[in-house]
């Protein structure tokens, strides 16, 4: 009897590879902390609350710092990552198919354009600080709003960059195969990138009410 393709690979580990076991280790990590925060505030009513407490004892220059930084870090990571997948496809492609080369690296230019919503978004955060900051409810409102912008923007860029990515990859497989369906498949790719645009309105929604820091 002749064994399927299927049965010839090499199966994976399942749910004991490394990154199911990391899993399994945040998801533990954070019931750890959550059973702890919620013990801790039960238990003991006439302190303050632990969370709010935290939230208070940071600066709010330190959120909105924060949010700058996850808008453009996460933005760039999540560019990078599907500029990977999509060049490595195209590089690899190009060695049997050499016509695929210059078309596809609109591609490219899809995943640049995640990077330049989180440049955008964390240029716009950048004119509202200032560090000499006062503590007060305007200033942390204007922290909290800051960095929740920037946690939105760069994280929807993120999963973004990762969605342009893989639907170039297949967008070059499939020009090489067929270039009929180039065209098709681009549409499906130009939606794709159209999922960091919404993150940036949501993020500048979230941060337009908000005035600069006071002294």
């Amino acid at each position: 009897m002749v064994k399927e393709e299927s049965d010839l690979v090499e199966k994976p580990y399942g749910y004991f590879s490394v990154s199911y076991i990391l899993g399994y280790l945040i998801i533990l990590a954070i019931l750890i902390f959550g059973g702890w925060l919620s013990y801790a505030t039960i238990t003991r009513p006439q302190t303050e609350f632990i969370v709010g407490r935290l939230l208070i004892n940071i600066s709010p220059y330190a959120w909105a710092s924060l949010g700058v930084a996850f808008a453009f870090g996460l933005s760039v990571l999540g560019a990078g990552w599907g500029i990977l997948i999509t060049g490595t496809s195209l590089v690899g492609a190009a060695v049997k198919v050499p016509r695929v080369r210059t078309k596809n690296l609109i591609s490219i230019l899809f995943c640049e354009a995640v990077a330049l919503f989180g440049v955008i978004a964390s240029i716009v955060l950048l004119n509202r600080l200032e560090p000499n900051c006062a503590l007060n409810a305007v200033n942390y409102f204007t922290g909290y709003a800051m960095f929740w912008s920037g946690l939105t923007v760069g994280y929807t860029d993120l999963v973004c960059g990762v969605a342009v990515g893989v639907i170039g990859s297949s967008t070059v497989l499939a020009d090489a195969h067929n270039p009929v369906l180039f065209v098709k498949i681009l549409i499906v790719e130009i939606f794709a990138s159209a999922i960091g645009l919404f993150g940036l309105i949501v993020g500048f929604v979230l941060f337009v009410k908000t005035d600069t820091f006071s002294a």
